[in-house]
C-alpha cells in the first residue's frame, strides 16, 4: 500500500509491477536471533530471495527490520540488489539533519545493533530505549499488534515522553508492527517510518517517480 500511495501514477498501467511473496513459514526472526538458531532462518530467507530472482524481479525490498540481520550475507548469494532498509533510513535521517535518533524495534533488532551500526556509519548517535521502555515497545508489538489489536496509546504515550526526555530529535519506527501502529494512530513527524523509506526507495530504484503526499 505504501508503494501504491507514493507512486506518481494516473492509471494501473503506470504503477510499479511487483511480485509480493508473503512466506508465512519463516521462523520468528527475534526468537531465531536471540536463541542463536539462525541457520534455518537464513536458509529460508535465501531460498525466498532466489525464488524472487528466478521469477524476474530486478530488486528486492524486505519490509522486516529484524531480517536485515541476514541481508548482507544473502546479498552475496544472489545477483540482484536487496534494498537495505536500515541503511537507507540512516541515510535519510542525515539528509534531514537529524543527529540523535531513538530506535523503536524488537529485542532482536536492538540487541544485534542493526540500527546502531548503520547510524554510526553515518555519524548518527542512535539511542535504544532503556529496558523498561523497551518492554513497552515489545508489548505493543507482540501483545497487541501481532494479535490484531490497534495498540495502546497509553503505552505509546509513556514511550514518547521518555524519548523526548532523553533528548532524541526523532524516533525510528523500526518494526513492521510499529508501522501498523502508525497507520491506526496519528503520529507527529518526530516518528520516522523505516517501511515508508523502503517503499520510496523501491519506487525510485525501479525508475518511477514519487507522488507528493
Amino acid at each position: 500500500q505504501y508503494v501504491l500511495d507514493r507512486t506518481e501514477a494516473s492509471c494501473d498501467q503506470e504503477h510499479l509491477p511487483a511480485l509480493i511473496l508473503s512466506d508465512t513459514g519463516v521462523p520468528d526472526r527475534t526468537a531465531s536471533i536471540l536463541t542463536g538458531n539462525t541457520e534455518p532462518m537464513y536458509q529460508r530467507l535465501l531460498a525466498d530471495a532466489r525464488l524472487l530472482e528466478e521469477c524476474g524481479c530486478t530488486v528486492i525490498a524486505i519490509p522486516c527490520n529484524t531480517s536485515h540481520y541476514f541481508v548482507d550475507r544473502i546479498q552475496q548469494e544472489i545477483g540482484i540488489p536487496i534494498l537495505h532498509m536500515i541503511r537507507e533510513t540512516a541515510r535519510t535521517l542525515v539528509a534531514q539533519g537529524k543527529r540523535r535518533p531513538a530506535i523503536l524495534a524488537t529485542d532482536g533488532t536492538i540487541r544485534t545493533g542493526l540500527y546502531q551500526k548503520e547510524c554510526a556509519a553515518f555519524g548518527l548517535e542512535a539511542a535504544p530505549p532503556e529496558p523498561a521502555v523497551q518492554r513497552l515497545v515489545m508489548s505493543i508489538i507482540y501483545d497487541e499488534i501481532k494479535k490484531g489489536e490497534t495498540g495502546s496509546r497509553e503505552k505509546f504515550g509513556e514511550i514518547d515522553a521518555y524519548l523526548r526526555s532523553v533528548g532524541c530529535d526523532c524516533a525510528i519506527l523500526g518494526c513492521t508492527e510499529l508501522s501498523v501502529f502508525r497507520s491506526y494512530h496519528s503520529l507527529p513527524p518526530f516518528y520516522i517510518d523505516a517501511m515508508e523509506i523502503l517503499a520510496e526507495q523501491a519506487i525510485l530504484r525501479c525508475g518511477k517517480q514519487l507522488r507528493n503526499v
